[in-house]
């Protein structure tokens, strides 16, 4: 181990790319082979996702000035260059952005302590059982001071925070349920009440780390190799390869399997153009009344209860991390289920922009201004590509997957016509969203690769950051109305 450690120590202390360090690490291990009786452990998974090849993502710090820039400010920060990052690389404005929000909420001054924002980090994380990002912040609690008691169930852990279950439980799973009086309930309690500014700060961490999870298990993050998962003690197979082997051509097959896919489908990307150009059409011919899109919103709302999520039987969540939240049982249901009626929340009664912001700024400042420009960010992003095309404006994909997130959340958009949703979003892409949004410990791989064979990874990951993005405003906007509510 004393090899491993001062690679670290090594990347913390120079500047480095992503691609150095894994030379580095490539010299411990012929180092540890004259270290003979000390166990070095080998990464378990090659490269920082389990669903894109490591030589896509570490390309990005060769190339990219600003990327290896911003890498480093991430080092000088936490000390550490973790796999979400890499994989956000792909897109350097997004990841400045989300890291400095990150960092705003997770380590400079505001209501909560830093034990309590790394606790609630772990018991979001976990209502997904999303072990990398639990066993990420287990260790930050750790190194803030954090009770180590804690970490043995909720049941352990400060009474103040365990009557943020409720709240965690229905957020991360049916926010549209969130009342004024869950509120209440915490900012009235007779002991261990919440304030208003508390309680923003500790929906916003609730909001961003179920959604980080989606983004998580939408890419196949894998663990690092000094976390639960992410390395073992065994000798490599004589078939395997080294994590390190950037340049030998290591994921080749599967790149050429990935390709083959791609002429096998051949003028996907072609048709979706082709829709988009024939649907601004329409749009400029005609205009469907106010009557006609909000039928069509209820009739894609009703549509999208119909798209299943993975196959996969129900997973039960471990032991490490069931411990930090309440109530497994309690899962995703679609937002109006055969004889129940929750009312559709209009953003034209209740936006982000509108009235979302100014709460949260006026509660928790500065952090509005910050999670807007990420939002704007992940909307408005484009290099106006699709696959090997070029000069496409994507405005009106971007939206229809926004947008169909939202509709999922029971939230309309007024002015917008559903009906461009089922022309754009094919069905294997449906079942994708709903997936990574809803239940994101149940994607797979195999999901991830069979909508939009022919795009690059770099578009799937930014639609990932869409989806995550669009979750976190969704669970937002009912959490900070139920809030409003309660205030007037």
């Amino acid at each position: 181990m004393r090899q491993a450690t001062a690679a670290t120590e090594t990347m913390k202390n120079t500047s480095l790319t992503v691609t150095d360090f894994f030379k580095i690490c490539t010299h411990c291990e012929r180092l540890s082979k004259k270290d003979m009786g000390v166990r070095i452990p080998r990464p378990l998974v090659n490269g920082p996702s389990r669903f894109i090849p490591e030589k896509e993502i570490l390309q990005v710090s060769k190339v990219d000035d600003r990327m290896v820039s911003i890498f480093e400010d991430a080092f000088a920060t936490l000390g550490r260059l973790d796999n979400i990052s890499l994989v956000m690389g792909f897109h350097p404005q997004y990841l400045e952005s989300f890291l400095r929000t990150q960092h705003y909420l997770l380590q400079m001054d505001g209501p909560l302590s830093l034990q309590y924002r790394h606790y609630i980090g772990i018991m979001a994380a976990a209502r997904h059982q999303c072990s990398y990002l639990v066993n990420l912040h287990v260790n930050d609690f750790l190194q803030v001071g954090g009770d180590q008691k804690w970490l043995k169930g909720l049941d352990m852990a400060p009474c103040k925070l365990q009557m943020l279950g409720e709240l965690n439980k229905i957020l991360a799973h049916r926010p549209w349920l969130l009342t004024k009086e869950h509120i209440e309930n915490l900012l009235k309690a007779e002991e261990h009440s919440w304030s208003l500014a508390e309680l923003i700060h500790a929906v916003v961490l609730l909001t961003h780390y179920h959604s980080l999870a989606s983004f998580t298990f939408g890419c196949g993050i894998s663990p690092e190799i000094h976390t639960d998962g992410g390395h073992t003690f065994r000798p490599p197979s004589l078939s395997g390869y080294c994590v390190c082997d950037i340049a030998n051509g290591n994921g080749v097959a599967h790149e050429m399997d990935r390709n083959h896919l791609a002429t096998e489908v051949g003028g996907e990307v072609e048709v979706l153009i082709e829709r988009m150009k024939q649907l601004q059409e329409c749009r400029d011919e005609e205009e469907a009344s106010q009557e006609e899109m909000a039928t069509r919103f209820e009739r894609e709302k009703t549509e999208s209860m119909l798209v299943a999520t993975a196959e996969d039987e129900e997973s039960v969540p471990s032991r490490d991390v069931s411990r930090h939240f309440e109530d497994p049982s309690y899962g995703y249901k679609d937002f109006s289920r055969r004889g129940e009626h929750v009312p559709t929340l209009r953003v034209q009664d209740y936006s982000w922009e509108d009235h979302g912001y100014s709460l949260v700024n006026r509660l928790y400042p500065d952090v509005g201004q910050l999670l807007d420009e990420k939002f704007q960010m992940a909307y408005n992003l484009t290099y106006n590509t699709m696959a090997m095309h070029h000069g496409v404006d994507t405005s009106m994909l971007r939206r229809a997957i926004w947008n169909y997130i939202h509709c999922m959340f029971g939230i309309r958009y007024d002015d917008y016509d559903y009906g461009e949703i089922n022309q754009l979003l094919d069905r294997s892409f449906k079942v994708y969203i709903k997936t990574m949004v809803c239940c994101p410990e149940k994607t797979t791989k195999r999901m991830y690769e069979s909508f939009w064979r022919q795009f690059k990874h770099s578009e799937k990951v930014h639609v990932n950051l869409l989806l995550m993005e669009a979750r976190m405003q969704a669970e937002l906007l009912y959490a900070l109305r139920a809030i409003t509510r309660y205030m007037t």
